[in-house]
């Protein structure tokens, strides 16, 4: 009886131990099972987030080559075309010893020849009186002028050396005269200065993207804390 009393517990006691190894080994997989999957949490969060960040990085590259398209850049159309009363001019400027046909509108990056083309849209200007000048701003000085007549092919072409007249702003001036009476319209251009972008600056946009970046990262380690912090409980 004494050595069954004395047996007893180191049976007992070798139980538990057992118990206590297969529960640690229990939690050890849980949390195992639980890293991976968080693992994979992360990584699907990181994939969703990366096309974001991706679409947010393309479009700050590409929005300021969308926006100086129409600040005088080079192929431009809508923007070159002003009204003369109710009829419509298309304006354009080349510069063929440096650029080729290339065509500009507001802002002609190189000073020298240029040819300004202005041309009638419609053909009601054809048989109206039109005068043209350019002038030199802001003092206003006259570089060129055509005088007032009926400019049956509905083309003008000024040819202007704005090397002698440097780099600035500039105002094509169109008048139409009819019956001694003047309308006049006005387009402002520069030669050789380079046009500002408008629009969102590009330092702002890539800002943006370093924000949302720090935002989804302070998310993606909360959630680690967060599930950390649950398999220590666990643990315990």
């Amino acid at each position: 009886m004494k050595e069954k009393n004395i047996l007893q517990p180191g049976i007992s006691l070798h139980r538990s131990t057992i118990r206590y190894l297969l529960g640690r080994r229990k939690n050890k997989v849980n949390k195992g099972i639980n890293s991976f999957s968080y693992i994979l949490g992360v990584h699907g969060a990181i994939v969703r987030n990366s096309k974001l960040l991706f679409s947010l990085l393309f479009l700050s590259l590409a929005l300021p080559t969308t926006v100086s398209a129409h600040r005088g850049a080079t192929n431009e159309v809508d923007t070159c075309r002003f009204s003369v009363g109710s009829e419509v001019i298309h304006f354009s400027a080349y510069t063929p010893t440096f650029s080729g046909g290339t065509s500009y509108c507001h802002g002609v990056p190189n000073i020298g020849l240029t040819h300004l083309v202005f041309d009638y849209e419609g053909n009601k200007l054809r048989h109206t009186t039109v005068e043209f000048e350019i002038t030199k701003e802001p003092e206003g000085t006259r570089i060129f002028y055509h005088a007032p007549e009926k400019i049956k092919k509905g083309t003008i072409d000024a040819k202007i050396d704005f090397a002698k007249y440097g780099a600035g702003d500039y105002l094509a001036h169109v008048t139409i005269v009819y019956q001694g009476e003047k309308l006049d319209s006005h387009l402002p251009f520069s030669i050789g200065v380079e046009p500002e972008d408008a629009g969102v600056p590009k330092v702002i946009i890539i800002l943006l993207v370093l924000v949302i970046t720090i935002i989804v990262g302070m998310l993606v380690m909360s959630k680690f804390k967060a599930k950390k912090a649950a398999a220590s409980d666990e643990i315990d």
